[in-house]
């Protein structure tokens, strides 16, 4: 795959969220089936960040700060009263821990230099601070699907584990995770209109997503990392311990 540099690699993936999030609604976080495990961590949270949510926003819009690069999401999650900042997950203009719940989904695959990123996010955070991030698993998986998205990997089931482990996280929990369609004919024919006939394909997806919502299974939370063979999404709760204190 080519390498693309931080410049490129933002117009890239705003080139393809701006005019997505541009046509789409916000959906309320409380619609996800993430919100049980959300609404347990706020009891012991202050102090919020989520990154690129985009306009599917997991964390309580009210009182959160949220970073992306698309100000079509930024502008319609002030509205929602949320905190906005135009900022990348390589650059968080925020000082050292200063949040103490994080959530970074379907981020981390999209960015070139996934330590740099890593790195930000374990320094924006308290120690014992949670942070929840899902990312796409095993490269074999891979589909046209992880380009149209602008995915720079998939991760092995273990790397990604070393990848936190390395900027001071743990996995706590785990879950399979992901709202993608089993069907490669639904998804191909998806892309094609998201392509082609942006205006109806938008028009469509806000029609349905409220029916979509309704069928989302309910988090299946396990301890540590969940047996990952034929996994094509993870979900992970892991916590930000002191430096030396994670296992080698």
């Amino acid at each position: 795959m080519n390498t693309l540099n931080d410049h490129e690699l933002m117009v890239a993936n705003r080139n393809f969220y701006e005019p997505l999030w541009r046509d789409a609604r916000l959906v309320e976080p409380e619609r996800f089936n993430t919100w049980p495990l959300v609404s347990q961590l706020l009891t012991k949270a202050t102090r919020h960040l989520e990154v690129a949510p985009g306009l599917r926003p997991r964390l309580p819009v009210d009182g959160t700060t949220f970073v992306d690069i698309s100000m079509h999401a930024l502008t319609k999650l002030a509205v929602g009263s949320g905190s906005p900042v135009m900022a990348s997950i390589g650059r968080l203009p925020f000082a050292d821990g200063t949040f103490d719940l994080l959530c970074a989904l379907d981020i981390i695959e999209h960015v070139d230099d996934d330590q740099r990123a890593m790195a930000e996010l374990a320094r924006v955070a308290t120690i014992g601070a949670t942070l929840l991030l899902s990312t796409p698993l095993h490269p074999e998986m891979w589909t046209p699907f992880d380009d149209f998205v602008g995915h720079r990997r998939r991760y092995e089931p273990k790397q990604i584990q070393a990848l936190l482990l390395h900027h001071g996280f743990i996995i706590e929990r785990s879950a399979v995770f992901g709202m993608k369609p089993r069907s490669s004919l639904l998804l191909d024919l998806g892309m094609w209109f998201l392509q082609h006939r942006r205006e109806r394909a938008m028009k469509w997806y806000n029609r349905v997503m409220p029916y979509t919502m309704r069928l989302q299974k309910s988090l299946q939370l396990h301890e540590g990392l969940i047996n990952t063979d034929e996994v094509g999404e993870i979900l992970l709760v892991c916590k930000r311990v002191s430096p030396g204190s994670t296992p080698s």
